[in-house]
């Protein structure tokens, strides 16, 4: 039970793990630290794979409806609940807090500039002008709630996956 699908719910979850920082972020471990790189990314990864299962779980064990009757969870109901009163709200609201703080300089600003340097450096367009169209985007996505980012990730998510493993497979061959 829940407000989006199960293959929402996936997709969703998968639109932050696809993307720009598993491009760029292998690209530099590679040239920086050589072929020994991939064997910490390999060791990175069984840390990472078990971390998000745990988060997962976490995360549909400690959720509950709010007053409007949607599913509400993650991270801060889980310390919420699963921790002592008073330490367990004092971490989730801190956990709330600086995860707001962080969204406005980690990865949506990062990507944001990448699109619009590619851009600019390409065409020439003017950096405000991608910002712009994707400040808008994101404005009426997000302004829909879970639902709304549901049924755009179910069908933008797809496509980013295809096009990641064919461009992963045509550098590999």
């Amino acid at each position: 039970d829940g407000d989006v699908s199960p293959f929402s719910a996936l997709t969703t979850a998968l639109a932050a793990t696809i993307g720009t920082g598993n491009i760029v972020g292998v690209a530099t471990a590679m040239v920086s630290g050589g072929p020994g790189a991939l064997v910490w990314m390999w060791i990175s990864a069984c840390f990472g794979l078990t971390s998000k299962f745990s988060e997962c779980m976490l995360a549909i064990k400690y959720r509950e409806r709010n007053e409007k009757g949607e599913m509400s969870g993650g991270p801060m109901y889980t310390m919420k609940k699963a921790l002592p009163k008073g330490f367990g709200a004092v971490l989730g609201w801190l956990f709330a807090l600086f995860a707001v703080l962080a969204s406005f300089g980690i990865g949506n600003m990062t990507q944001a500039n990448s699109i619009s340097s590619s851009l600019h450096d390409t065409f020439g367009t003017p950096a405000w002008i991608p910002g712009l169209i994707l400040t808008l985007l994101a404005l009426f996505i997000l302004l829909g709630g879970i639902k709304s980012i549901s049924k755009v990730s179910q069908i933008v998510v797809p496509f980013m996956a295809v096009f990641y493993i064919a461009a992963g497979l045509l550098v590999i061959f």
